[in-house]
């Protein structure tokens, strides 16, 4: 079972994790999510309403409703912060700022330990340093790396290859690593290949070292890093007395720790794929994570033909036809891995292989439309 542990072992040539900007916020999220808060006093009767706008490109809408507490006030307090290429925003009650301040400060520390640590754009990250040395040599890493790619490979092996961190060069060759995408030929996504799949990398526990089994492998943590984050987080607010909170990443992945007065979980809501401005499922998330994931936001055309970033490692193209797949799981590191696995392996192949405790919210395409629905 994977641990967040509080420090990483010291290496050579390592600069310090940058400060991370948290920012306390009234309206809770950024660009990938919208909120609507109502506030209600009990004293007053007065009640207001905040609407943040609605982003084109995330896939979750959270609404969080303050009502009044019973016992000790408690009070809602909100953050965020950028991290791993996205926004990750904290909303949580306590009964005071400074419990609420000093919980929050803590869950972002944590989040800077792991941008340090899984980051595949900063040069001086241990995941980039897996990738520049690992098919030279053993690369020796933390216990907590060593335990989160072992998870990897597994959601590869159960998977059967659907999800795969081994991904990243196909990302370069079709153009999304960094944008929206262009068209790779055949003979381009064939010698490509050769560097994808997860056989490739040799995990050695007994010295705690990664290898790559050939030249040109490059892992990508963009399949589960929020996700993990998203975990670490929520344990650091449990540690620090924090018994509701809902934590954000990106607005693709989150975790509902308990609910919020008065209420009998977070509201969230789905967006539909292919229009930002319908909702096709409402849900109320207590101590449980969800994930989507989903390629009808980031695309481009080319002969006559749209192609989606979600690209299957075992062919090499992109996947056709499944528009959006969001999982509900105990955990969010699950509910990110596993929505990749039912978005490439497709419906009849995720009605076989939900693993237990998991549900999961399936669109598909026919004739231009979004048909959306829950897997039995």
């Amino acid at each position: 079972m994977l641990i967040c542990v509080p420090k990483i072992l010291a290496r050579r040539n390592r600069n310090p994790p940058r400060t991370l900007n948290i920012q306390p916020i009234k309206s809770f999220g950024a660009n990938r999510i919208s909120i609507i808060v109502n506030r209600h006093s009990s004293t007053t009767g007065l009640q207001s309403s905040i609407v943040n706008r609605q982003s084109s490109i995330g896939w979750l809408v959270f609404y969080l409703l303050l009502t009044p507490a019973t016992g000790a006030e408690l009070q809602r307090y909100e953050y965020s912060a950028d991290a791993m290429g996205g926004a990750f925003s904290v909303a949580l009650y306590a009964a005071s700022r400074a419990k609420a301040d000093a919980a929050a400060a803590a869950a972002f520390t944590q989040l800077r330990r792991l941008d340090h640590m899984l980051s595949n754009y900063r040069p001086d990250s241990e995941w980039s340093e897996v990738n520049r040395y690992a098919a030279e040599r053993a690369v020796k890493v933390t216990q907590e790396l060593l335990d989160l790619l072992s998870a990897c490979l597994e959601y590869s092996r159960r998977s059967e290859g659907a999800f795969d961190i081994t991904v990243g060069p196909l990302m370069k060759v079709w153009g999304f690593h960094n944008g929206f995408g262009r068209f790779a030929d055949d003979a381009a996504v064939h010698e490509t290949l050769a560097r994808v799949g997860y056989t490739h990398i040799l995990l050695d526990s007994a010295n705690r070292t990664v290898r790559f089994a050939r030249a040109g492998v490059e892992i990508d943590p963009g399949g589960i890093g929020k996700g993990y984050a998203v975990d670490c987080m929520i344990e650091v607010l449990k540690r620090n007395g924090i018994e509701r909170a809902l934590v954000s990443a990106a607005g693709s992945s989150i975790y509902a720790l308990g609910a919020p007065p008065g209420q009998d979980g977070w509201q969230v809501r789905i967006r539909e794929p292919n229009n930002s401005d319908r909702n096709v499922y409402e849900l109320l998330l207590k101590d449980e994570s969800l994930s989507t994931s989903g390629s009808s936001r980031k695309f481009f055309r080319a002969n006559g033909q749209i192609y989606g970033h979600i690209l299957d490692p075992r062919t090499g193209y992109p996947v056709r036809g499944v528009l959006l797949a969001a999982v509900i799981a105990p955990r969010t590191l699950d509910s990110e891995a596993w929505t990749k696995a039912f978005l490439v392996n497709g419906r009849s192949w995720s009605v076989q292989h939900i693993p237990p405790g998991f549900r999961v919210f399936y669109c598909e395409e026919e004739a231009g439309r979004s048909l959306c629905g829950w897997l039995p």
